[in-house]
C-alpha cells in the first residue's frame, strides 16, 4: 500500500484539457483567394462543414508548435456581418467556449462605412448569449486592414487617404465597439500589422503600381482580401493577442510558412510585427 502511494505521489499530473476557441467571421478569416482556405481542414472543425481551414488552421498549427492545447472551431460566411451570423448561426455558436474572436465585415457596416453602431448591437447580443454558457469566456474583436480596392481608385470611401487610414479608422469604431461591451477583452490590431509591415518595408504600400522589390504584396489580386502573407500575418497577430506568447519563438522554420511559400526570413520579419502590435501595442517603423 506505502509503495502504491509513493508511486501514486512521483506520478506526475494529468495534462490540461484543451481550451476551446471559435472563431466567428466571413472571408477575411476563412482566408479566401488563397491556400490558407484549404489549410489543414482536418485539424480544426468547421461548424458549417464547408472544409475550411483558414486562418483558424494557421492559428492551430501555432498553438501545437508552441506546446499551448487548443481544440478550434469556425464558423465563417462569405460577406457577412455579425449581425448576420447572430441571426442566422446562433443553432451552432450558442455553446459554451473558452474562447471567441469576432470578425466584423471589412468597412464596419456597408451602409456607413466606419460606422460602429450596428455593430455595438450585435456584438453586444453575442457576448451576452455566449456569456451566458461560460462568464469567463475570453473576447477578442479583430480590427482588420486597410482594402486598397477602397483606397487607390477614385470614388471610393477612402479614396485620396494614405494608405494606412482605413485600417485606422477600422481600429477606431472597433474600439468604440470595446467601449460600449467591455465583455470584449481586447481589440486584435491585425489592420495596424499590415500598417506596421507597410512602414518597415516588408510589404510593399500599393498593389496598383507593381511591387517594389524586396516587399511582399500582403493582399490578394483583387487589392481587398490578404495574400497568402497577410493572412499569416493575421493568424500571427490573433495567436500573440489571445495566447499572450511570443510568436517570434516560432522562428524561421516555422512550418504553416514553409506549407504556404513563405520564405524564412518573410516568417521572421511578420512573426516580428505582430510581436510589435499584439505584445507592445506599436510598431517600431
Amino acid at each position: 500500500m506505502l509503495l502504491t502511494l509513493i508511486a501514486a505521489a512521483a506520478m506526475p499530473p494529468p495534462p490540461a484539457p484543451p481550451r476551446t476557441i471559435l472563431f466567428v467571421g466571413n472571408s477575411f478569416t476563412f482566408g479566401a483567394l488563397s491556400d490558407v482556405m484549404t489549410y489543414r481542414p482536418t485539424s480544426v472543425t468547421d461548424l458549417n462543414g464547408d472544409g475550411i481551414g483558414g486562418v483558424p488552421a494557421l492559428f492551430k498549427r501555432f498553438a501545437d508548435e508552441s506546446g499551448v492545447p487548443f481544440e478550434v472551431s469556425l464558423e465563417t460566411s462569405p460577406g457577412k456581418s455579425l449581425t448576420w451570423h447572430l441571426a442566422n448561426k446562433r443553432g451552432v455558436i450558442d455553446r459554451p467556449w473558452d474562447a471567441v474572436v469576432l470578425q466584423e465585415y471589412s468597412v464596419i457596416d456597408p451602409d456607413a462605412p466606419g460606422n460602429p453602431a450596428r455593430t455595438i448591437r450585435a456584438a453586444r447580443s453575442l457576448t451576452e448569449m455566449l456569456r451566458r454558457h461560460n462568464r469567463h469566456v475570453d473576447l477578442s474583436l479583430v480590427a482588420t486592414w486597410t482594402r486598397p480596392d477602397l483606397t487607390f481608385p477614385p470614388g471610393q470611401h477612402w479614396s485620396g487617404q494614405p494608405v494606412r487610414r482605413m485600417a485606422l479608422d477600422i481600429r477606431k469604431a472597433d474600439d468604440a465597439v470595446r467601449a460600449a461591451v467591455p465583455a470584449i477583452k481586447r481589440i486584435v490590431p491585425v489592420g495596424q500589422a499590415f500598417n506596421c509591415a507597410i512602414g518597415r518595408g516588408i510589404a510593399d504600400a500599393n498593389p496598383y503600381d507593381g511591387i517594389t522589390a524586396g516587399s511582399v504584396d500582403l493582399w490578394a489580386p483583387d487589392h481587398y482580401h490578404a495574400s497568402s502573407a497577410g493572412y499569416y500575418l493575421e493568424a500571427l497577430t490573433v495567436f500573440a493577442s489571445v495566447t499572450h506568447r511570443d510568436p517570434r519563438k516560432l522562428g524561421a522554420n516555422e512550418q504553416a510558412a514553409h506549407d504556404l511559400g513563405l520564405s524564412p526570413s518573410l516568417a521572421e520579419s511578420l512573426q516580428e510585427v505582430a510581436y510589435q502590435l499584439a505584445a507592445r501595442g506599436r510598431c517600431h517603423d
